[in-house]
């Protein structure tokens, strides 16, 4: 067995869910067993990305102690664009 994280945040609120998976247990297992699927029913589910320690990796990605898999959202806002928008501003 090895000890996991499944993290994941929205604006209003963060979650860090600790489990003791099977070795070999990979991302979306770990995701699954968090809870934090029904939990946040904004996360889509079908289109998940994901990483590792903030390094992405896919769903079949197997896990090894003390990992922690990341749920990432969407981005509201492309960070150049508004990079850009603020250096045109002034």
């Amino acid at each position: 067995m090895i000890d996991v994280e499944v993290a994941y945040a929205n604006p209003e609120q963060q979650v860090l869910v600790a489990l003791n998976m099977p070795a070999g247990a990979n991302v979306e297992q770990a995701i699954q067993a968090s809870g934090v699927l029904s939990r946040f029913p904004e996360i889509e589910a079908t289109n998940l990305k994901t990483g590792i320690f903030g390094s992405v990796c896919k769903l079949d990605q197997s896990l090894k102690q003390a990992d922690r898999v990341e749920i990432y959202r969407s981005l509201i806002h492309d960070p150049k664009e508004a990079r850009r928008h603020r250096a045109a501003k002034g």
